[in-house]
C-alpha cells in the first residue's frame, strides 16, 4: 500500500455515502447509518501505513484494492 492522505480517505467515504458530521481539532468525524469513522487530518502529511490500513479495512470495511479502485 502506498502513501494515503486523509483527503483520499475522505473522498472514498463521500463516495460510499458518508457525510461530515463534525470536526474537533485535527479530527473529522464522518457518519452513515449511525456508524462514525474518525479521520485524522494533518495538512501536508500522509497517514501511517498501519493507521490507513485500519481505517480502510476495519472501520470502512472494504479491502485495500477496493479502496484504490474508488479513488
Amino acid at each position: 500500500m502506498g502513501n494515503v492522505r486523509a483527503s483520499d480517505i475522505e473522498k472514498v467515504l463521500r463516495k460510499l455515502g458518508y457525510v461530515l458530521h463534525h470536526q474537533r481539532g485535527s479530527h473529522r468525524y464522518y457518519v452513515k447509518n449511525s456508524k462514525i469513522i474518525t479521520v485524522p487530518v494533518h495538512k501536508g502529511k500522509t497517514l501511517g501505513k498501519g493507521l490507513a490500513n485500519k481505517i480502510i479495512t476495519r472501520d470502512i470495511g472494504i479491502s485495500v484494492d477496493e479502496f484504490f479502485n474508488l479513488l
